[in-house]
This record gives structure tokens, sequence and C-alpha cells, in this order.
């Protein structure tokens, strides 16, 4: 055996105040940081939902036009989804509309924690047709001439952000708009 002097001997390890130093930097940092992801996540779960019924606006127009026939969208907010349905008969007065079964799968369904306000323009009328449509809550008509009932979702998450979902009722196109924080 040999015999090692105490002043060669290499340390391989950590002090403990050395450890203390690194957790408390990494405590500092995720201090800092956490909050911003929040924020980002709530963000991205905002955006998902208006791509989301940006797609269901375009499936719903894009039926009406192919089908020549009037569809809308209905919104459940009890179940927090969008209904996709359609005239049941021919006459555009007397016809009730009904779910289309073979979009089911269409049907949306947002993410809990996005709140959805429909609003109409005042002194909104349909496009085609005489009669004034009713509430928001009766849904959004898509029109075999490519048209739309004037209507904007509001979309707001937890924290306040919050998108505006504008279709235009002439070309019934969506603009995203930002909304300010309360």
């Amino acid at each position: 055996m040999r015999f090692i002097p105490a002043q060669s001997v290499v340390r391989l390890a950590f002090t403990l105040l050395e450890l203390m130093v690194v957790l408390t930097l990494i405590a500092i940092l995720s201090a800092a940081i956490i909050p911003e992801m929040r924020g980002s996540f709530e963000d991205t779960v905002l955006r998902s939902s208006a791509r989301q019924l940006i797609d269901l606006v375009g499936v719903v127009n894009g039926r009406a036009v192919s089908l020549s026939q009037t569809h809308r969208v209905r919104y459940e907010p009890t179940a927090g989804r969008f209904v996709i349905e359609s005239r049941s008969g021919r006459s555009t007065r007397n016809a009730s509309f009904v779910a289309v079964r073979e979009l089911a799968r269409e049907t949306r369904t947002l993410d809990p924690r996005v709140t959805v306000e429909i609003r109409r323009p005042p002194g909104a009328t349909a496009t085609t047709g005489a009669a004034t449509r009713g509430s928001a809550n009766e849904g959004i008509s898509f029109y075999p001439d490519g048209t739309a009932d004037a209507a904007e979702f509001l979309l707001s998450d937890r924290s306040g952000f919050g998108l505006a979902l504008r279709l235009n009722p002439v070309t019934a196109r969506v603009r995203v708009v930002e909304r300010p924080r309360p």
C-alpha cells in the first residue's frame, strides 16, 4: 500500500453550500419563468379554440353553397359545443332545422377554459328572405349564395385575454381581432 499525502487528494464531490446555491438559482429562475409560461399556454388554448371555430364556419359555409341548402351553426352553452344543422324542407319559411348526421364528427366542443359569447350587430337582418333573425341562440345561418348572418364570436380565457371573430355577412369569412385586456 501506498500512502497519499493530504495535500494531493483530489476532491470529487460538491459541497453542501454549492448545492444550496444551485438550488436557490433554479428556484429563482422557475419563479420568474412559470408565470410567463402559464400565460402563453392559456393564449395557445384560446387561439386553438378560435381556429376550431374558423374551420367550422368554413365547413358549414362550403356545405351550404355546395348543397344549395341553408345551414346554420348553433351554440349550446351548457355543453360548450357548436352543432351543425340544415333546413329539413325546401320551403325557407316553414322548414325547421335538424342536426346534420353525416357531420356529427364536425360538431366542435371547445375547451372548457374558454368562454364563448355570440353577438349580433344591432338591427342585423337576414341576408336572404324578409324576416329578421332572432337571437344568436337560434344559430348563425349560412345561405346557398355564399352569404351568412352578421355575427361576432367573443372568446375569452380565464385571465381576461380575448379574441373577437367577426363574421362578414357578404363573404361568410372570419376576421380575427384581439380584444384589449380589461
